[in-house]
């Protein structure tokens, strides 16, 4: 499981690792969320029904995670179930966030621990720019603040998690998806995490 904030990268690259290794891709795919774009457009009103919409299909994706497939070596997804109450305490009020929960209670989702969960960390000034050059329309709404406070929050869950071996990526200081050596590096790095807490934070210049 590849996890981290917008625009850091985690598509990008679990679809190399899978392209790669020969696993399949589970993919977020935040674009078929109809209540998105005004969400970003700053329609507080679309807010809830943005991180409903994102409950219901997440629970869906974690039965295609589980369902055995006999023809695939391994699967590797660009989020994590946990994801949505993250951003759900970052744009919901506090009735909202309330009956937020409680659906997801409903729901009983018991999500699958990872072999490897990959946190990529990345400054909000860089994932601003990476979201203007991928050129999403809907996503240029994105502040910068919105952004510095999402990172908190992903900072703090995975300060404290310990569900799955953990590989901490400054993904500030490499390009994997370009650098053919940056991603080896990685790569490698992958490979020998089994425990514990990991962290790889090259220079660029060390891999160059």
């Amino acid at each position: 499981c590849i996890e981290g904030p917008i625009g850091v990268g985690k598509t990008s690259l679990a679809q190399k690792i899978a392209d790669v290794r020969g696993g399949e891709v589970i993919k977020e795919m935040p674009e078929v969320n109809p209540f998105l774009k005004n969400f970003y457009e700053n329609k507080k009103n679309s807010a809830l029904p943005a991180q409903l919409f994102f409950l219901f299909q997440r629970a869906q994706q974690v039965e295609s995670i589980i369902e055995p497939d006999m023809f695939s070596k391994f699967k590797i997804s660009d989020f994590m179930f946990q994801k949505d109450r993250i951003f759900a305490e970052h744009t919901l009020t506090a009735d909202e966030l309330a009956l937020y929960d409680k659906v997801s209670h409903s729901l009983a989702v018991n999500p699958p621990k990872p072999d490897l969960m990959i946190y990529l960390q990345a400054p909000p000034n860089v994932l601003l720019a990476r979201i203007a050059n991928r050129g999403i329309n809907f996503e240029q709404k994105i502040s910068l603040d919105y952004l510095d406070r999402l990172c908190k929050l992903y900072a703090n869950f995975f300060y404290n998690y310990n569900d799955s071996p953990l590989l901490i990526v400054n993904a500030a200081s490499i390009d994997p998806i370009s650098r053919e050596k940056h991603f080896e590096a990685l790569l490698q790095e992958i490979d020998q995490v089994e425990y514990g807490r990991h962290f790889f934070n090259p220079t660029i210049e060390s891999i160059a």
